[in-house]
């Protein structure tokens, strides 16, 4: 069991999503920055789909009632233990009823905190993620919630090799046109590798919502929602795109200009307010 003692601005248990139930409204969720979550498993010993805590720009402070194996990945922050300096990005053992503090990320935006054993509170449709939109798993974490942890696994694989990403100082995101980009006019396409956006206060685990340039569109009817995918770049009234996360719905009614590929999306999860975006159309 672990005793949340500060829960940061946003906490979320998060694993790898809930997958195949678009047909039912459902969308994945999942953590934001899967190979973040994946290699703070990989660290303490879990199965990569082992339930991690993602962390939002303010970090979490719990108190295990075990010892336990931990690792902090993502978003580089100051780790403590019992009020300690401690290791980020690396295995780090936590002693019964010592707190173990994340600060605030000095860069990006969400951290994962992994546990021997991982984080085994009940899944919901396969998953122990929390989802925002839909409402399914766990709530947002609270001052005082206790989570129940799982058996760790006997004796954690050494990791030689941990590379880990720092988050974009400008965010360059490839973008895979189609299927409404004959929505929007030839300037607009044709200008859109040396347009330049900001990352919007407004982004969440549903969307990465962008401010500055404005797309044009060339058609400008009522548009039948269709199905939307992780990563899809829609443009609403305003022109300014903005891009799906794990969150996401599952339909939408504005054109969707083009899909950013999986592998850019953890990028786009680390990206703070104002950070430069520009897109760059791919085959």
């Amino acid at each position: 069991m672990i005793e949340v003692v500060r829960a940061g601005a946003l906490t979320t248990v998060q694993d790898l999503g809930r997958h195949g139930l678009a047909h039912l409204g459902i969308p994945r969720s999942g953590a934001l920055d899967e190979p973040a979550h994946r290699l703070a498993n990989r660290l303490v010993g879990n199965h990569e789909s082992a339930a991690t805590l993602e962390t939002t720009l303010t970090g979490i402070a719990v108190r295990p009632h075990v010892a336990t194996t931990v690792a902090v990945t993502g978003a580089p922050a100051p780790v403590r233990v019992g009020g300690r300096p401690a290791a980020w990005g690396a295995p780090v053992h936590v002693p019964a009823g010592a707190v173990l503090d994340v600060g605030t990320a000095t860069h990006g935006v969400r951290s994962y905190v992994a546990f021997s054993g991982g984080v085994d509170v009940a899944p919901v449709l396969g998953s122990r993620a929390t989802d925002l939109l839909a409402g399914l798993g766990p709530a947002p974490l609270s001052g005082g919630d206790r989570l129940p942890l799982g058996t760790p696994a006997p004796r954690p694989c050494p990791v030689d090799t941990a590379p880990l990403s720092a988050p974009a100082r400008d965010l360059v995101l490839r973008l895979v046109l189609g299927p409404r980009h004959d929505w929007f006019t030839e300037a607009a396409l044709a200008g859109l590798p040396r347009a330049r956006f900001q990352v919007a206060t407004a982004s969440n685990r549903i969307a990465l919502r962008t401010e500055g340039h404005s797309l044009e569109r060339a058609v400008h009817r009522e548009l039948p929602s269709e199905g939307l995918v992780l990563g899809s770049v829609q443009v609403p009234p305003d022109g300014r795109p903005l891009v799906f996360l794990a969150d996401h719905p599952t339909t939408g009614g504005y054109p969707v200009i083009g899909v950013v590929p999986a592998p850019d999306i953890a990028a786009a999860a680390q990206a703070r307010p104002g950070t430069n975006v520009r897109f760059v159309p791919v085959a």
